[in-house]
């Protein structure tokens, strides 16, 4: 089994890597917090003091960190994942970044014969912990399938979309459709309470009709029991509707309804709240709804 590098153990990353040392995976990890590095240390595998570090000591390696800016310095910064690599290895970045960012990378590992996937995931750390991932990947064929068992590990709905770029480009559309759905779950639900009706019961009417989604099922259940704990943090899905609504603008394409989204979500970041679930525009609703 090829040795795989994983940087960057927060809410996803952690399970994700996880998840292949059970596989039996040989495992180098790093991350900006030293706490789950020990973790996975205990479990088997080895830690590494940078990224250039990593690299030197795997076959594969895989990033799964918050923005563009933070995969440009660990992949191409001082002592980042470029400095260790050497031809015929394979970067996958799993992370959520522009196309762009996905394209720069892309270019100067190809230029040290490093092939490279933009393989961004949906399905929050509940997917991230049972394996259940959704990946888009941008990439050539032969990377993919070269990838292709190690993304089986963490995930269930693996595509190749396309070249690269294609990949983050997919999960733009994702966060978009996953924002909006959620701000009107919130509506939906927050409309029968103060209507006087049961939103558990409109939840579950609702769930048997065409207007089931899993973000009906399982955020709606969230915003009933006002549970906003972080399964992805709201701060983050605003992060990535600046992303799509960039791309929309580089293909001259207004995202009306993405960019209302993003403005509320900017609105709850503003009043604190920005490590808190996305389901927690809800409690924006609330608040301006004149509820406490």
């Amino acid at each position: 089994m090829e040795r795989i590098g994983f940087i960057g153990l927060g809410i996803m990353g952690k399970p994700m890597a996880r998840n292949l040392i059970k596989a039996g995976y040989p495992m180098v990890v790093h991350s900006r917090s030293r706490g789950p590095v020990d973790e996975l240390a205990a479990e088997g595998a080895a830690p590494a003091a940078s990224p250039k570090e990593v690299a030197q000591q795997s076959d594969v390696i895989i990033t799964m960190l918050p923005d563009s800016p933070d995969v440009e310095k660990v992949v191409l910064g001082q002592d980042g994942v470029a400095d260790g690599l050497s031809s015929g290895m394979l970067f996958i970045d799993m992370s959520t970044i522009a196309p762009a960012t996905a394209h720069i990378v892309y270019e100067n590992l190809k230029a040290k014969g490093v092939e490279s996937l933009d393989a961004p995931v949906s399905g929050g750390e509940v997917g991230a912990k049972e394996a259940t991932l959704s990946i888009m990947v941008g990439g050539s064929e032969g990377a993919f399938q070269r990838a292709k068992p190690i993304f089986e590990v963490m995930g269930k709905n693996i595509v190749l979309i396309g070249e690269p770029g294609a990949g983050q480009v997919t999960k733009a559309c994702n966060q978009i459709v996953v924002g909006v759905t959620i701000q009107a779950v919130s509506e939906a639900l927050i409309l029968a309470r103060k209507s006087g009706v049961d939103p558990t019961k409109v939840r579950e009417a609702l769930l048997g009709g065409f207007a089931q989604s899993r973000i009906l099922d399982l955020h709606g259940q969230r915003i009933i029991n006002r549970n906003f704990q972080p399964g992805f943090r709201i701060r983050l899905h605003r992060k990535d509707l600046g992303i799509a609504l960039q791309t929309g603008r580089e293909v001259s394409l207004p995202l009306m309804t993405t960019s209302t989204v993003a403005e509320l979500m900017n609105a709850q970041i503003a009043r604190g709240n920005g490590d808190l679930d996305h389901s927690s525009l809800a409690m924006l609703l609330e608040q301006l709804g004149g509820e406490k």
